[in-house]
């Protein structure tokens, strides 16, 4: 089963929007997914899940252990600040490492207001994941000027929807 990560905690934010257009995507194409929305990852999970504190947070660990037996991720991803969300990062050093990455596939989909799509963040991610030994998807739609391609929770942009239907076969078939 494919894990959809959406990478920000921000409520409502226009990234599970998209995570839930990606996943009936996926259903369409015949494969099962999940999402993991980090804005449900317990408030202090920096403190108390991290470093010494590995493995001492239940509500933590449920995704962690989601990720560990995971083969196959999209990470769902908007822009902040010229990267990517720090809860994002947190998230991923909260991970055993290597393992939890090492040797498995993901898909990036970037998502901004602005003109870049969040190709920086996307770029910026790669590289960890990378570092991770994880297998990055080489096609990376970005999805700039979102708001405005967005309608009643629809992506109205045609361009962006082949994109991500292409995404979703190549990630299939990865």
């Amino acid at each position: 089963m494919i894990k959809i990560i959406v990478s920000t905690n921000r409520p409502d934010s226009l990234s599970h929007t998209i995570a839930l257009f990606y996943q009936k995507i996926l259903l369409e194409k015949g494969s099962p997914s999940e999402i993991l929305n980090l804005k449900d990852l317990p408030h202090d999970f920096v403190f108390s899940a991290l470093y010494q504190n590995n493995g001492k947070n239940a509500a933590f660990n449920l995704f962690h252990e989601k990720v560990k037996t995971g083969e196959k991720f999209v990470f769902i991803v908007p822009e902040y600040n010229g990267s990517f969300p720090g809860i994002l990062k947190s998230f991923i050093d909260g991970m055993t490492y290597p393992n939890a990455f090492r040797n498995k596939k993901c898909a990036l989909v970037g998502l901004s207001s602005g003109i870049g799509g969040g190709g920086i963040a996307l770029s910026h991610l790669t590289d960890i994941f990378h570092y991770l030994g994880m297998h990055v998807l080489a096609l990376k739609p970005k999805l700039a000027k979102i708001e405005e391609n967005l309608s009643d929770n629809l992506l109205t942009n045609r361009l962006y929807m082949e994109l991500l239907h292409s995404q979703a076969e190549m990630l299939i078939e990865f």
